[in-house]
């Protein structure tokens, strides 16, 4: 059976659940469309520093945080466009802005669907008119994003406006206890240390002794990654599909969360154009990620 229920706390909150599977999901859109809880057979999956969560002001820690039109941080937080230069915040916007339910599904598949329009407020940091609709859908032990950019976008404040550029990516923070007890299969045989700035081969390990892990891996042989989690005993598999060309990896010491992030484009795509994705106007581009977890 599929059902939706809302509660009000701080803020209304979605509650998908598939009694057969023994799964859950929490989504809160007006804290950014993000994804709180994700719970399977009464295992939370995924961490949320709920303190930091109930203050407007700050950055979520936790949950799946939305990343548009930025992924990562720009150089003195500035991009230029058409010469005309403009500050985006870290990871954009998208994350903090409120998001609008516009469906919801409980016949014969479970999913809510919520859109971000662009307004005022992301027009004097990014000058497009867009939407974004990202369709939230359970499936058993699954959890499929499903997303959709589409530019609207002609003219904006007299500007003549052409291709939209942009990146995306998600930002899923994963609970453990025992960092120690995680195994990875990322798909690259070296990543990009974003603290020290070096390059280093990958073995499948880290060093979870530093103060802070943040790494990217950008040369990926395939559309998905594995985190098994033997102290939990569960494994984690990652899917995304060719829009995405990187993963990031960070976490923090001290702190029971991973972060595996798929990302379109690495930091700073906005002024170096590498990977960085553009829509014609009156285009759309769907995206897809999934995550599955199995116990054993």
């Amino acid at each position: 059976m599929f059902a939706i229920a809302q509660k009000q706390q701080q803020y209304k909150t979605y509650i998908l659940s598939d009694d057969k599977s023994q799964s859950q999901l929490e989504v809160v859109p007006e804290r950014g469309g993000i994804i709180t809880s994700w719970r399977i057979q009464g295992q939370e999956i995924l961490y949320l520093d709920a303190e930091r969560f109930t203050k407007p002001d700050l950055s979520v820690r936790g949950g799946i945080p939305i990343l548009f039109p930025i992924c990562g941080n720009l150089p003195e937080n500035t991009y230029t466009f058409q010469n005309q230069p403009y500050t985006l915040k870290q990871h954009g916007f998208a994350r903090d802005l409120p998001w609008e339910v516009t469906e919801q599904v409980t016949q014969d598949r479970l999913s809510l669907t919520i859109v971000l329009n662009s307004n005022d407020q992301t027009r004097a940091v990014y000058p497009f008119d867009f939407q974004l609709a990202f369709t939230y859908e359970l499936i058993g032990n699954t959890l499929k994003i499903h997303q959709r950019y589409t530019n609207h976008g002609a003219t904006t404040a007299g500007l003549s406006l052409e291709q939209m550029p942009f990146s995306t990516g998600l930002h899923p923070y994963f609970w453990t206890p025992h960092k120690t007890q995680l195994q990875f299969e990322i798909p690259s045989s070296e990543y990009y240390d974003q603290i020290h700035h070096t390059t280093h081969p990958f073995s499948g390990e880290f060093n979870f002794t530093q103060d802070e892990i943040d790494v990217a891996f950008k040369q990926l042989s395939s559309n998905s990654a594995t985190i098994t989690d033997n102290g939990r005993k569960l494994k984690l598999t990652l899917s995304y599909d060719d829009s995405y060309s990187t993963l990031v990896f960070w976490t923090v010491k001290g702190k029971d969360y991973y972060c595996i992030e798929p990302w379109t484009a690495a930091r700073n795509a906005l002024n170096t154009g590498e990977s960085l994705l553009q829509l014609e106007p009156g285009a759309s581009l769907e995206t897809h990620v999934s995550l599955t977890v199995n116990f054993f």
